[in-house]
């Protein structure tokens, strides 16, 4: 190596493997797409290869590929050093990113957003919405700092539970079923059922299972909003979680179901690393708000 490697190329590597470019890293950043570049040539003449495939979108070499899990825990520890001392001073600062599933980002962030801006106000937390499916991964690669998971197998210590979100059927407000006080699965049989793809579908084939009733969606849609316009549009029934509320429009409706399904909610950090003061700091403002679904 001809000189030493530094955080700012490091910051710079990370940022253009998860942008997928360097235009798009310079404004995650904050700085120019020529200082982006220039800080990773500098991280490739430091190592003496490249680390970047140049292409569309851009992606690491297999040395890049081997530096980038050393290079988020550099970064991560940098942050950690630095709230450590901002703690000790009397309170936090620094960013924190955050990850969660659409219905979470709807219908439950918005209040831990505005109890941890009044907690840390030199904080700054940024969301980053996800399918229940894959935020795990993005936590455990360094890609997110903190996370909500659905329905998560095993949880490090110190993760808070947010509570459990229940299953309705999700209906328009003209189908004969949307005035009742709840929906057995047996009766959505009639319906062309519209499956939202991701965390939910375990839950929602298990109901199913229970009920003694075929599961046959119709349609697999991944994109919850799309799932919504659809069943707006009388295209058929589905099952969502009772935190998309915020999402339907005013002739939409959603019923429990019968047999109940539920899934649970955690809010934490990463099980494979230590936590930055700051997400501590989040979750810690969480429990003593006492927040949940």
């Amino acid at each position: 190596m001809t000189s030493e490697v530094n955080l700012a190329q490091l910051r710079a590597l990370i940022a253009v493997a998860d942008a997928g470019g360097f235009g798009a890293a310079a404004t995650d950043l904050g700085i120019s797409q020529s200082a982006v570049s220039h800080a990773v040539a500098a991280l490739e003449r430091a190592l003496g290869a490249p680390v970047l495939h140049r292409t569309t979108p851009a992606r690491p070499t297999p040395l890049g590929e081997q530096i980038l899990p050393h290079a988020r825990t550099a970064l991560a520890s940098a942050a950690a050093v630095c709230s450590i001392a901002t703690q000790h001073s009397g309170g936090l600062t620094g960013a924190v990113r955050l990850a969660a599933p659409t219905t979470v980002c709807q219908g439950l962030l918005p209040a831990l957003l505005q109890d941890w801006r009044a907690a840390h106000p030199r904080l700054t937390v940024r969301v980053f919405e996800g399918e229940d499916d894959e935020l795990a991964a993005w936590l455990e690669a360094g890609t997110v700092d903190a996370a909500v998971l659905v329905d998560a197998d095993a949880v490090p210590p110190g993760a808070v539970p947010l509570g459990t979100d229940s299953l309705h059927a999700l209906l328009r407000r003209d189908h004969p079923l949307a005035g009742q006080e709840t929906v057995d699965v047996a009766d959505l049989e009639d319906d062309d059922f519209l499956l939202a793809e991701g965390g939910c579908e375990r839950s929602i084939r298990d109901a199913y299972r229970r009920a003694g009733v075929r599961f046959a969606p119709r349609h697999r849609i991944r994109d919850l909003n799309t799932l919504i316009s659809m069943v707006h549009a009388g295209v058929g029934v589905s099952v969502v979680p009772a935190l998309a509320q915020p999402m339907l429009p005013a002739d939409c409706a959603l019923v429990p179901i019968r047999p109940a399904a539920h899934r649970a909610l955690t809010l934490t950090g990463p099980a494979g690393r230590p936590w930055s003061p700051a997400v501590g700091g989040l979750l810690a403002a969480v429990r003593t708000a006492g927040i949940r679904v």
